[in-house]
């Protein structure tokens, strides 16, 4: 990783503690490793980011459904979906510190090869040929192959407890489900199911920060189709969601683009994969997204496993046939970093009395910021603050808002930049004799008077 990339993820971090976006999880006993927290204003942004998926897949079209699966399902979903034979990483451990590592991403970084398609067999051979060793110096045992799922007991009694998976996607659920969704969306095809939620990875390796960890968010969208119209439909897809990207988050489109997989790197079942990924400060292209064809793997395989038959009847055309899905996958943790990434600035201005200073400030889109706007008295004294609360209380009903009369109208303007907010608004005196309010905008700092009764309005136009 580049001293750049480091330096913005280090900025990152300290940021999100210090403003109540993302805590390490259980700090208190010293925390716990890969598991992170979202705070207040990480909830608000996280639940931002669901609700534009929700609205712009679910909401505004008739031919996609919302679902809300388990956690925990048949262990036989996972022996069907190929998890438990396939979803494997290649592992080595220090022989002495007996910390484990991930043999493909050492072979890359030490010997600078790619490892794409290449067997354990010759991941070990690699290793013991080129006498590779331990960032501590030490010896590795012989690779062994790791197993990514996540197993829990189930069971009242210790005796009568039985093994479960912690499902490694949420979209295995979808499919378990595929046929009460047929008939919900009364047999009609093409249709698409959207899912948000957790999932969980037994990670080998876990490290920077939100964007590799054991316990994550998935935002998994599943359209089931004809083959026939799959290609078209994938097409479709892939520009929509750049769409959803740009347009809606506001991330910038040069910084985004679609990797075309190769044959010998795709999933298991993909018959067509694009990774999205985006262009992270320092160089790093993050991936946040596969866009799959996965033919008809899935149906196929739990039709086989469960004995069910998952086959669609068109009715109009008597044909009968099993759908192929095409796929997508967010991880919600990695669209909200890359949202910090992108939005986090720091600029040199100069204050009232002409003195220069460091302004942190995020740059987020307004209608993904998760704080709208916030209502700041001048002063607490002579019904200034009595006068704010009234404002906040009006425009609470819409957004979140914040109310805040702590520290200079300075500190407060610089508490709000550096969370993203992207309109502050000053009480008065001329709001108590005039019944206006001035109104500072967070990128350029410039400031005007409107009338309080016209703040809904004026804020709704530009969120």
């Amino acid at each position: 990783m580049t001293d750049e990339f480091n330096k913005r993820l280090e900025e990152i971090v300290s940021l999100c503690k210090r403003r109540g976006f993302i805590y390490p999880s259980s700090e208190i006993y010293g925390g716990f490793s890969s598991t992170y927290d979202l705070g207040p204003l990480g909830a608000l942004l996280a639940e931002n980011i669901k609700n534009l998926w929700r609205k712009e897949l679910v909401q505004k079209r008739p031919d996609v459904f919302l679902l809300d699966g388990a956690i925990f399902c048949h262990p036989k979903t996972w022996e069907a979906s190929g998890h438990v034979a396939s979803f494997n990483d290649p592992l080595v451990e220090d022989k002495l510190t007996h910390i484990r590592y991930r043999a493909d991403h050492l072979i890359e970084e030490k010997l600078g090869i790619s490892t794409s398609g290449m067997k354990f067999e010759e991941m070990a051979r690699l290793i013991v040929e080129h006498k590779l060793k331990s960032p501590a110096g030490n010896e590795f045992t012989e690779l062994e192959s790791f197993n990514l799922m996540m197993t829990a007991k189930l069971g009242a009694t210790e005796s009568g407890k039985e093994e479960a998976y912690l499902r490694g996607e949420t979209c295995q659920i979808i499919f378990l489900q595929y046929k009460n969704l047929v008939n919900y969306a009364r047999r009609k095809m093409p249709f698409g199911v959207l899912q948000i939620g957790k999932a969980f990875r037994n990670e080998v390796t876990t490290k920077q920060f939100v964007l590799r960890t054991r316990e994550f968010n998935q935002m998994e969208f599943e359209f089931f189709t004809r083959d026939a119209e799959a290609l078209t439909w994938y097409d479709y897809w892939k520009e929509f969601f750049l769409v959803l990207l740009t347009g809606g988050l506001g991330i910038d489109g040069s910084k985004i683009r679609y990797r075309k997989i190769p044959k010998e790197e795709m999933s298991h079942y993909a018959k067509e994969q694009h990774d999205l990924e985006i262009l992270l400060t320092g160089g790093k292209w993050l991936e946040i997204s596969p866009l799959n064809h996965r033919g008809v793997w899935d149906l196929s395989r739990h039709s086989e496993y469960s004995g069910e038959d998952l086959s669609f009847f068109d009715s109009e055309t008597k044909e009968k046939f099993v759908p192929t899905v095409l796929e997508t996958s967010f991880g919600l943790e990695r669209v909200i970093y890359v949202l910090l990434d992108q939005a986090y600035t720091e600029e040199e201005v100069t204050d009232s009395k002409g003195n220069k200073e460091k302004r942190i400030v995020l740059k987020f889109k307004p209608s993904v910021a998760p704080i709208k706007a916030a209502i700041l008295p001048l002063m607490k004294k002579d019904g200034l603050a009595e006068r704010a609360k009234e404002i906040y209380g009006t425009l609470s009903n819409f957004w979140s808002v914040e109310y805040d009369e702590s520290g200079s109208i300075g500190k407060r303007y610089r508490r709000q930049d550096e969370i993203g907010t992207p309109f502050c608004i000053t009480v008065d005196y001329d709001t108590l004799e005039k019944g206006t309010v001035t109104v500072r905008h967070r990128d350029t700092m410039t400031q005007e008077t409107i009338l309080a009764a016209e703040l809904e309005n004026y804020l709704r136009a530009r969120i």
